[in-house]
């Protein structure tokens, strides 16, 4: 359902609930008004993410990407703030899958923007992950500098320290003459 339907339904019901409410119906007025608050809330937060998040969670990833492919036009069905969360749960998804194709999903949240920090340092350290299975280390380096900076709450400090540690490693190899493609 598209953002501008759910908009004007939740307007109409509230409308509904004020006029039951002027009329003497305070019982019935205040259950209206409600369920459009209930209608008003999904118009901002999209019931199919939420679920979506809920799946991703609890480690239910088919789940998860059924409920995130049920949003056919996210420009449509989504609110603008949450085109970039809509493909960072895509690119999570993906990247359990295939990784090398959910760098493409990783780089769209971030050039749509996030509000959260961690959220951009988590697309930010998938990215160095990425970069590293690519071996290109210094790609990998420049997104962990940027994944710490954004890293305000250290939600994510354990990830990104056995990232480096990864790309220690990386370097070790290469010197030695070990590197393994």
């Amino acid at each position: 359902m598209s953002n501008i339907v759910r908009l004007v339904i939740a307007c109409v019901v509230l409308g509904a609930a004020i006029a039951m409410s002027a009329f003497g119906f305070w019982g019935w007025g205040i259950l209206v008004l409600l369920i459009g608050g209930i209608i008003l809330l999904s118009f901002f937060f999209n019931e199919k993410m939420i679920i979506a998040q809920f799946y991703l969670r609890k480690e239910n990833n088919e789940e998860s990407e059924k409920w995130l492919l049920k949003i056919t036009d996210y420009e449509k069905e989504l609110w603008k703030n949450q085109w970039g969360y809509y493909n960072l749960l895509i690119g999570l998804i993906e990247s359990r899958k295939a990784p090398m194709k959910s760098e493409k999903y990783f780089k769209k949240a971030l050039s749509l923007g996030m509000k959260m920090s961690h959220n951009t340092a988590l697309a930010k350290l998938s990215l160095a992950g990425i970069s590293m299975a690519k071996r290109n280390k210094r790609e990998a380096q420049q997104y962990l500098q940027e994944a710490t900076k954004e890293d305000t709450n250290k939600l994510l400090a354990e990830q990104i320290k056995m990232m480096k540690g990864q790309l220690a490693q990386m370097d070790k190899q290469v010197q030695r003459g070990y590197r393994n493609y």
